[in-house]
């Protein structure tokens, strides 16, 4: 059992056992949390209508009373959903729980105007709170337990909020940027497989915006360049890497990054001969000629030059009379 689990579960019992009493009703909205309304006397917040209660929430708001603003729209939430009122209820909502520092409840919140509210004149603009939220996350925000208690960083939750703000709006305006933030999320993770994944749908399904694309494709190459590395030098994905290199330099000829990508490139290609050569003395150290030989020849096709080279070079003359005796 983890360690993170347990520390839960001990939280848990703890605020479980401590004795409290509710002052007024308690409600519940998934994703968002417990609120409360107050109980018997009407509060001087409360209105008979919807429209004279998101008055209310609004006016309060404004004056960064973010208390009777919930209040307010959570009342309007509950008694009329279905009104002209709701969606603006629920965007403030969200906005209170972003200036209480409630980010993960912020994001559910604006979540359900998204799915309850799909035509809200503020769709886009939600998205980008969302993002913004994100972004926050990315850069090594805790998730809190309740919306109170810090307790853990995580970028593959990070990854998902991200994914669904590309799912929410796959050609708005934000989509893009979410979608290589799933990369950038991915790659914190050290997860350079979803990370090249997330690069390659973002260069794809933008390509008609450069900036994304170039930066996609960039990326895409560095990703592959740390999974090569990650994996004891990996020659497939070294590869892979170079070609996403040579792509990015040949579509963004003009990028300020083509100097690095071409620097990436050659030291690619040093640890390949490197690599190569290294199994070609492993065969050769096994006394399978051939298949030294064959690996030798690699280092001369990917670098003739290289000091790797002249060292092969010499060893597939020494084996040659061997190869000759193993044919015969």
């Amino acid at each position: 059992m983890s360690r993170r689990f347990v520390s839960l579960l001990l939280l848990i019992a703890g605020v479980l056992l401590l004795p409290f009493r509710s002052p007024a009703p308690l409600y519940y909205t998934p994703g968002e949390g417990w609120y409360y309304e107050p109980y018997g006397q009407k509060a001087d917040w409360m209105r008979s209508r919807a429209k004279d209660q998101l008055e209310v929430a609004e006016q309060a708001f404004t004056n960064g009373d973010c208390n009777v603003t919930l209040h307010a729209a959570h009342r309007i939430l509950r008694i009329w959903p279905l009104s002209d009122y709701a969606p603006t209820a629920q965007y403030l909502i969200g906005r209170c729980l972003e200036v209480q520092g409630k980010d993960e409840a912020a994001f559910n919140a604006y979540e359900n105007i998204i799915k309850k509210y799909p035509h809200s004149d503020r769709y886009e603009e939600v998205l980008w709170r969302q993002y913004d939220i994100a972004n926050r996350f990315l850069n090594g925000e805790w998730f809190r337990l309740w919306g109170t208690i810090p307790l853990y960083r995580s970028m593959d939750e990070t990854a998902r909020m991200f994914g669904e703000i590309v799912t929410n709006g796959p050609y708005s305006d934000v989509a893009p940027h979410a979608q290589l933030r799933i990369g950038v999320a991915r790659e914190k993770q050290k997860d350079y497989e979803d990370a090249v994944q997330a690069y390659a749908v973002a260069a794809d399904r933008y390509n008609n915006q450069p900036v994304i694309a170039a930066d996609a494709m960039y990326r895409e190459g560095v990703a592959y360049q740390k999974q090569a590395a990650a994996a004891e030098y990996d020659q497939g994905t070294a590869a892979q890497s170079i070609a996403a290199y040579t792509d990015f330099i040949a579509l963004f000829p003009n990028d300020p990054r083509v100097p690095a990508a071409q620097k990436s490139i050659i030291a690619l290609k040093a640890q390949q001969v490197e690599g190569n050569f290294k199994i070609a003395q492993f065969y050769e150290q096994s006394r399978q000629w051939a298949g030294a030989v064959v690996y030798y020849n690699e280092v001369l096709q990917l670098d003739p030059n290289s000091t790797y080279a002249a060292l092969a070079r010499q060893r597939i003359q020494a084996l040659k009379p061997r190869l000759q005796t193993a044919f015969n």
